[in-house]
């Protein structure tokens, strides 16, 4: 199948069921971060919760995953683009093995402890680890990782937190300010679910939380699913195969046409640099697809060789698009910068893409996943962090903020961790009744430095297991 021998074929089959436990792993660890608040409230029984929450588990990254991949996208992006073109099976696998490796590990290993833990962190420290380690080989050279795109991940991811705490803690001081109905701030009765509109809003945010998680976190699942297929089954996974290759000539065209009438001698130093890789990436695209009627008459190699070329013409134009954007010194009209922008998004849909098949895998992974495991961590974030029982507002604050945040941030293609937005609200809740001392220290430390250490620790983990798993093939 696909055209691979044996060996390779049951290495490919083994990486994507692996992908997929990553992924059903990642909805029972992050499961609690939806249905603590009404399992803790009595507004839903815990079984029925969890099946719940794996429903719209499932719903928000199937709705996603149709309608937009920007965070998939994201993820595969963070590695360097000539790790992903790279044709040497052995990095291939190699790099494949320790990202997976890597992020099982690190998240059994904090579920068992009962810690709320980042798979988002956990994925993202396994590929920066892979994207240093590949750096290192010797007959590779100096490579980086991109580091915009790493930037943008690392502001989200610290920042998140941040305003899931504040958030929260702001919406609750509020809620008591201005809503009178005592109830809503009292601890919940022990197996009485609370009045019909305090249920209601909380099974609401219970839902909003779920949905908006599978739309982020179950992206990152499609993205590295990608990262195997586009490895190691380039020839039909590299490019989208249902898009014709003329349309995508058309598009190269075009950008050609528009190029050339920049004026070079208003563009600094590193414009200069970015129209004329352009001027070659577009003569290379060209020269392999003229002729072309279908992407199955390309040669294997041809296949990388597209792929790198749009994502360097995409990397390249928005350096002169955004000079354009602040020194208007270009030699052409808003017409023309229009035509670059619309061309650069047409022949990027080919490489930012998933399967049908890969979408829904990858949905039912973690919709299954949410409906287990879930005890752990919910005993957690429900009695843990704060030193009174999880009342109503509290529960209904960090929920709504957490949904809100994820959403945005999955709109904006950026990765976020559900389970420190959630975390960090539930404690700015507590911080919001009675101040700081109504934190549990030993709880809060042990959340923080599992939310400081992850991302190093992972780094260290793939990037070593990179080069032994290399070493060894």
């Amino acid at each position: 199948m696909f055209g691979l021998d044996g060996g390779i074929f049951f290495i490919l089959i083994i990486c994507i069921l692996a992908a997929c436990a990553f992924e059903f792993i990642n909805g029972f660890h992050d499961t609690a971060n939806a249905v603590a608040t009404v399992i803790y409230t009595n507004s839903m029984k815990p079984t029925v919760a969890v099946i719940w929450s794996g429903i719209c588990n499932f719903s928000g990254i199937f709705i996603s995953g149709f309608y937009g991949l920007a965070v998939a996208m994201g993820i595969i992006n963070l590695l360097p683009i000539s790790i992903l073109v790279d044709q040497s099976a052995a990095h291939s696998i190699s790099m494949i093995l320790s990202l997976i490796i890597t992020a099982i590990i690190w998240n059994i290993g904090t579920w068992y402890l009962g810690i709320p833990c980042s798979s988002s962190h956990t994925l993202l420290g396994s590929i920066f680890g892979v994207g240093i380690a590949y750096g290192l080989l010797p007959d590779v050279g100096v490579i980086a990782l991109n580091w915009g795109k790493v930037k943008d991940v690392g502001l989200s991811l610290l920042i998140s937190p941040l305003l899931g705490f504040g958030l929260t803690m702001g919406l609750v001081l509020l809620a008591k300010r201005f809503i009178k109905y005592k109830k809503l701030f009292t601890e919940p009765e022990k197996k009485k679910a609370p009045p019909f509109w305090i249920r209601f809003i909380l099974i609401l945010t219970c839902t909003s939380v779920s949905f908006s998680h599978g739309s982020n976190d179950g992206q990152k699942g499609i993205g590295l699913l990608m990262i195997i297929l586009i490895a190691l089954v380039p020839v039909h996974f590299a490019l989208d195969h249902s898009r014709p290759p003329q349309k995508l000539l058309d598009q190269v065209n075009t950008i050609e046409a528009v190029v050339t009438k920049v004026d070079q001698k208003g563009l600094n130093a590193q414009a200069r640099v970015s129209v004329e890789v352009i001027k070659e990436k577009v003569d290379s695209m060209q020269s392999i697809l003229t002729g072309i009627t279908d992407f199955k008459k390309l040669r294997k190699e041809s296949h990388f060789e597209l792929r790198k070329d749009i994502l360097i013409i995409s990397k390249e134009s928005s350096k002169i698009l955004s000079q354009q954007l602040d020194e208007p010194v270009l030699n052409f009209t808003k017409e023309d910068k229009s035509s670059l922008q619309a061309s650069v998004k047409a022949i990027k849909v080919y490489t930012e893409y998933a399967p049908w098949w890969v979408i829904i895998m990858i949905s039912l992974s973690l919709g299954i996943g949410t409906m287990v495991g879930w005890k752990r961590i919910v005993v957690t974030i429900g009695e843990k962090i704060g030193k009174e029982h999880l009342m109503y507002a509290q529960g209904a604050s960090a929920e709504l903020v957490a949904a809100s945040t994820i959403g945005v941030s999955t709109l904006l293609g950026l990765p976020v961790s559900t389970t420190h937005v959630l975390s960090s609200g539930i404690a700015g809740s507590m911080v919001a009744t009675k101040g700081l001392k109504n934190l549990r220290k030993k709880t809060v430390k042990n959340i923080a430095i599992a939310w400081l250490v992850t991302i190093p620790v992972t780094i260290i983990l793939s990037g070593g297991l990179f080069l032994l798993i290399r070493l060894f093939l």
